[in-house]
């Protein structure tokens, strides 16, 4: 819906993708509780927003449209503690730049294969991992293909 009303008011591609996409994560905070966000969660979230993330959570905090005080206030709260924690991985990270803790070329090295979807579908899981557990060092990485690989392949 955003998109489309934002087209036929003529805004350009570019603003309409990202305010397209700000809807549609502007939610996603209320969804977890004071204890619910894990690490996964806020990596996900940071991958999400890319570098909508400052303005998602400018909207998230002006979204908060409640005449209680004692909830406006919590949910003040929740958003702080949301960004430190973004703060702390970000320190311990770099979770702005979440990437597969191998390349492209080092599976295809460790597997003998050439370009093609299973070399994506090896990133993505692990990112998958990543995004889960935090950094991974290269030889874990390795295994863990190599353990996919294996389990694929049988």
């Amino acid at each position: 819906m955003t998109r489309k009303r934002m087209k036929e008011l003529k805004y350009p591609n570019e603003i309409r993708d990202d305010v397209s996409q700000l809807v549609f994560l502007h939610l996603r905070f209320h969804g977890y509780g004071d204890d619910a966000w894990t690490d996964a969660a806020v990596r996900r979230y940071v991958r999400d927003a890319g570098p909508l993330l400052d303005k998602l959570n400018e909207l998230t905090r002006c979204d908060c449209t409640t005449r209680n005080r004692r909830k406006a206030e919590m949910l003040a709260r929740r958003m702080d503690a949301l960004e430190e924690r973004i703060e702390l991985l970000r320190e311990q990270e770099a979770i702005d730049a979440i990437r597969p803790d191998l390349d492209g070329q080092q599976v295809m090295d460790l597997l003998d294969v050439g370009p093609g979807p299973v070399v994506g579908q090896a990133l993505r899981m692990l990112l998958e991992a990543r995004m889960e557990e935090g950094p991974l060092d290269e030889e874990e990485a390795r295994r863990r293909v190599l353990a996919w690989w294996a389990e694929r392949s049988s």
